[in-house]
């Protein structure tokens, strides 16, 4: 793993934290072969959620341009192919299909490609103070790190084109308002509240979590029949779990039960 990566698990919640706060964290090949594999090891044991963020003031300032090997734009073109494919989009790809809830921790920049991992996030979390902006096109390159499967699912198409071509970097507030994030809260309360959502969410029970996110991944690209096939089925498996009826056991008591993943 890259010495600018961490990945740290502790009550059920792998924390994926880009780590050079010194030049707010940018990010290079191998950074994002450091953070493919410690999201895809968290596909093991008993994690109930991923959360990427950034150390010190910045969530990334995105790709380190001082770090661009040369050799890589003097590769032929299937050989540049095939580097992004196994690079950049192999992150997005292992962030957006991961079987567990993946949350991002937005406080600071988050810009070009670091904004593109953000938003395979499935829940984003930005402080106030978050600026976000999808820079490639003002370095003369096309989108990348997914953007084109998730920027317009996320905003729509209008605002994906306006964001894509014009490059402008938004606050935190107006990310909330356009949809590039989930929800912003205020600088002060931010680490507390960024604490109180992943820790919500990694005290739900471990079959029900996998179940609905990759229900809704399945959702997300079927059509209705297939989706509520795949439903019924994910359901009724649920319905046999011990987690199950330890949470029908724990209605109307003011105690969360404990849930053990069976």
């Amino acid at each position: 793993m890259s010495d600018r990566i961490t990945s740290m698990a502790a009550d059920g919640v792998v924390t994926v934290t880009m780590d050079d706060p010194e030049r707010d964290n940018p990010l290079r090949r191998e950074e994002y072969r450091a953070m493919h594999d410690a999201f895809r090891a968290a596909r093991e044991g008993d994690a109930r959620c991923v959360v990427l963020r950034g150390a010190g003031d910045a969530f990334s300032s995105g790709f380190d341009i001082e770090g661009l090997d040369p050799g890589h734009l003097e590769a032929p073109l299937p050989e540049r192919v095939a580097a992004i494919r196994a690079n950049e989009q192999a992150l997005a790809r292992e962030i957006l299909t991961h079987p567990l809830p993946t949350v991002a921790l937005v406080d600071g920049p988050a810009i070009g490609d670091a904004a593109g991992f953000a938003l395979a996030c499935d829940i984003r979390l930005a402080s106030e103070r978050a600026r976000i902006g999808l820079s490639h096109v003002r370095l003369g390159l096309g989108l990348d790190c997914g953007l084109s499967y998730t920027l317009p699912r996320r905003v729509g198409w209008g605002t994906a084109v306006d964001l894509a071509t014009t490059g402008r970097i938004v606050d935190g507030a107006t990310a909330a308002e356009l949809g590039l994030v989930t929800r912003t809260v205020p600088d002060d309360a931010f680490d507390e509240r960024a604490d109180e959502l992943v820790a919500d969410i990694a005290a739900g029970p471990p079959v029900a979590l996998r179940s609905i996110k990759e229900a809704l991944l399945h959702g997300a690209e079927a059509d209705l029949d297939a989706a509520l096939r795949d439903e019924a089925f994910r359901q009724a498996v649920a319905l046999d779990t011990a987690d199950h009826a330890r949470a029908v056991a724990a209605l109307g008591s003011d105690e969360r039960p404990e849930f053990e993943g069976r």
